[in-house]
């Protein structure tokens, strides 16, 4: 005879059914189907539109015109401008963003220090297009209170070499505005996965501080850091709305001409150019982007 079956009920588990399993499958992603309605409408569709207009001609044949257009001299002369003003301000960004946030790090994870400032810096991070041009132009533009009080109290004038605000020097001090708060908010994480214990374990084996921070820190510290420099790269060669809003005269740089050939007046048919020269930044972005992502599993590698 079978011997009896002892326990409670909560004790016996019922088999799971390949019913089951597949119900929690399609519960699972229903979940995750706005994400991917999301991603649908705002990447991939435009990438698409984006790599089919690139291609084809006015006519809508299939045509490498408007690839071969972009070894013209000025869109040339566009990238070059676009990737020396992504490069200079991600690295001013994030020198300087990695030493606040260092501050931050040592003043202690409750202190009011750290919510004051990750509370700025997020705010700051997203404060751009119209308003932070306008913010620049009233503040150090022409008439601006600063430059006026500095012409008219201590004779000095900052545009005495010409109007430099509105030109790439200008979008480069624009730039880092933003790019060191949003530098402090991606490396805050990777100074807080360092432990003291390391710093520690350094100072009782007779090792400097400078000893620490060449090599153990900053080994550790390096792939978060160049992660992040890229991640600023990518912001910066992406932005358009506070370029197209200071900059009200030529294209210097590379959304901008895309905004030229989009509404441009004067020489008509030139949308599948833009499309091209998006087609170009499209390019860029992912390659830095794929290079951020290397970094970052390396980090995360060490720092977990």
């Amino acid at each position: 005879m079978t011997a009896p079956t002892t326990g409670t009920l909560d004790q016996v588990k019922a088999p799971t059914t390949p019913r089951v399993r597949g119900g929690r499958r399609r519960a699972d992603l229903l979940g995750v189907l706005p994400f991917f309605v999301f991603v649908a409408v705002f990447l991939f569709i435009p990438t698409l539109v984006v790599v089919i207009g690139a291609f084809g001609g006015d006519d809508g044949r299939p045509t490498f015109a408007n690839i071969q257009a972009l070894a013209d001299g000025y869109i040339v002369d566009a990238f070059v401008r676009s990737i020396t003003l992504s490069a200079l301000t991600a690295v001013l960004g994030a020198a300087v963003g990695a030493l606040v946030a260092y501050a931050v790090v040592t003043a202690g994870p409750d202190s009011v220090v750290r919510r004051l400032v990750t509370s700025a810096c997020g705010v700051l991070a997203q404060f751009g297009g119209v308003t932070l041009a306008f913010a620049f132009i009233a503040t150090i533009g022409i008439s601006g209170f600063v430059t006026v009080f500095l012409r008219d109290s201590l004779g000095v004038d900052i545009f005495s070499g010409g109007v430099w605000l509105f030109d790439l020097p200008g979008l480069v001090l624009v730039y880092t505005y933003f790019q060191i708060p949003l530098m402090v908010i991606v490396f805050l994480p990777a100074l807080d996965g360092v432990r003291p214990q390391w710093r520690e374990a350094t100072e009782s084996l007779g090792g400097s501080t400078w000893y620490y921070w060449r090599h153990v820190a900053g080994p550790l510290l390096a792939p978060a850091f160049l992660g992040s420099t890229l991640l600023l790269f990518a912001n910066a060669f992406s932005a358009y709305a506070t370029a197209a809003a200071l900059v009200s005269q030529g294209s210097p740089i590379v959304p901008l001409q895309i905004r030229s050939a989009l509404t441009s007046e004067v020489l008509l048919g030139r949308e599948n150019l833009g499309k091209a020269m998006a087609l170009g930044m499209v390019v860029v972005v992912a390659l830095v982007m794929w290079l951020y992502g290397l970094l970052q599993r390396r980090t995360s590698r060490w720092l977990d």
